[in-house]
């Protein structure tokens, strides 16, 4: 019996000190190893370098001398940088699930309790991620029922244009179309632009992307009890209304939380793309006026533009490309790491925050010959050809790539082609292109300037 005891008590302090052993040699290389970065301010972290508005540019301007990976505070709330397509990419598309959750962020913790798809994780995520896909097929997204619906609502909108007779119309009133495809979808019938219900709804939507790219808001996610104290988050939620979270992962809560994303992202983004191309086109009158000259030549007078157009049409389609990845519609919508994660030679714990910073990617002085400038050429070859870029990344890409990619690229080349076919697009009177002024308006998006302009149909 003495033996025995004694060989198990020998058994056990081996095994002790392996598991001993092993705790040392894992420890050095399970212990976090940050990127650089600029030295926090108390409780302000590093806020004082980026600013209020623009906050990309600021954090490009950090990569310029920290490197395209780095850190910085928000706060006490230590956060990754990815800047430049190489780095971007591989972290995106090399990573896996590893970098696929959001971190909490707390005011879309208040709306939607962790649910939807836009911000949230894990098991959550990958339910309401394949709800809304399993939903946008069964809409018809991808059939050609879909091309029938952006051609009605093309040819509404165009009523609408030939109503102010050339008089000065506002910017806003482009989104109309993208957004009322996005209701047509979720509520089976497209509204009418004089509909209290359908101006009801494209205030609240204003109202919410605006609140949300507020300062108040901002400051509210970074230092979420003082906003709280002060009830900073009230605006947005007053908004809002939402029922408690169940922890089925498609409770009602979740499936609503998943149509609110889809109403939201749905009308917001390609409502403001299109905003943005049609002023672009007035800024720049010699390649609006380029576009008309191949849309004439291919299309002629009459014929409406079809999906199937796309490759006889390579200008239209470098300019619409152009168009986004010039504007950086939602620059730095943050990751989270899933698990502990080696990241450019950094390990990253599990929760870390990280900022996949989209414009330092469209606006790469190594992917792109004139990226501060809206060139459409960047998507031409020699032979006028269109040419894909590996760079132009404006839906994101990875596991998160966004789910409505194709609807969207359907609706702005058939609502954009549209348009430039049948009007001139003018500055109002008094003002010529070179004074319009492109600094995007505050929002959540980038939202373009409001701004009036004249719409003319065209001999």
């Amino acid at each position: 019996m003495a033996l025995l005891l004694l060989g198990v008590w020998g058994i056990l302090l081996l095994l002790g000190l392996w598991g001993l052993l092993q705790g040392c040699t894992r420890s050095p290389s399970l212990a976090p190893r940050w990127p650089p970065g600029p030295r926090p301010l108390p409780f302000l972290g590093n806020l004082h370098l980026l600013g209020v508005t623009q906050q990309d540019r600021a954090l490009m301007e950090l990569s310029e001398r920290y490197g395209p990976m780095f850190t910085i505070h928000l706060g006490s709330q230590k956060t990754v940088v990815l800047s430049g397509y190489e780095v971007v990419r591989e972290a995106l598309v090399g990573t896996g699930h590893e970098l696929a959750d959001r971190p909490p962020i707390p005011i879309f913790q208040h709306i939607q309790r962790g649910g939807g798809i836009f911000f949230s994780s894990g098991a959550r995520w990958r339910a309401g991620r394949q709800f809304t896909v399993r939903t946008l097929q069964s809409l018809g997204v991808q059939q050609p029922s879909m091309v029938g619906k952006v051609l009605q609502e093309l040819a509404c909108l165009k009523g609408q244009l030939d109503s102010y007779g050339g008089q000065p119309l506002p910017l806003a009133l482009l989104g109309w179309a993208p957004c009322n495809i996005t209701f047509t979808l979720l509520f089976g019938q497209r509204f009418d632009y004089q509909d209290p219900v359908f101006v009801s709804l494209l205030s609240l939507i204003d109202q919410v992307m605006v609140l949300l790219g507020s300062p108040g808001i901002q400051l509210f996610n970074t230092f979420p009890r003082l906003g709280a104290f002060l009830r900073l988050h009230r605006p947005v939620l007053s908004k809002i209304e939402e029922e408690d979270d169940p922890e089925d992962m498609f409770g009602e809560a979740n499936v609503l939380a998943c149509t609110l994303d889809m109403v939201m992202a749905g009308t917001e983004t390609t409502a403001a793309t299109l905003q943005w191309a049609v002023f672009l086109m007035v800024k720049h009158p010699h390649v609006q006026g380029r576009v008309q000259e191949e849309l004439d030549r291919v299309l002629g007078p009459g014929q409406l533009p079809q999906p199937e157009h796309q490759r006889a049409l390579p200008y239209t389609s470098a300019v619409l490309h152009e168009v986004q990845r010039y504007i950086t519609l939602l620059p730095h919508v943050p990751r989270c790491t899933a698990a502990d994660i080696q990241l450019g030679g950094y390990l990253l714990p599990k929760g870390t925050p990280v900022i996949p910073l989209l414009t330092s990617v469209l606006l790469d002085k190594t992917q792109w010959e004139t990226p501060s400038q809206f060139n459409p050429n960047h998507f031409l070859d020699a032979k006028g050809r269109f040419m894909k870029r590996g760079a132009f990344l404006p839906f994101s890409a990875g596991r998160r790539v966004c789910v409505g990619k194709s609807l969207a690229r359907t609706e702005l080349f058939l609502l954009f082609a549209g348009l430039l076919q049948r009007y001139r697009l003018l500055p109002p009177p008094g003002l010529s292109p070179a004074d319009l002024d492109l600094r995007p308006a505050p929002a959540f998006t980038m939202r373009p300037p409001a701004q009036t302009l004249c719409v003319v149909p065209r001999s």
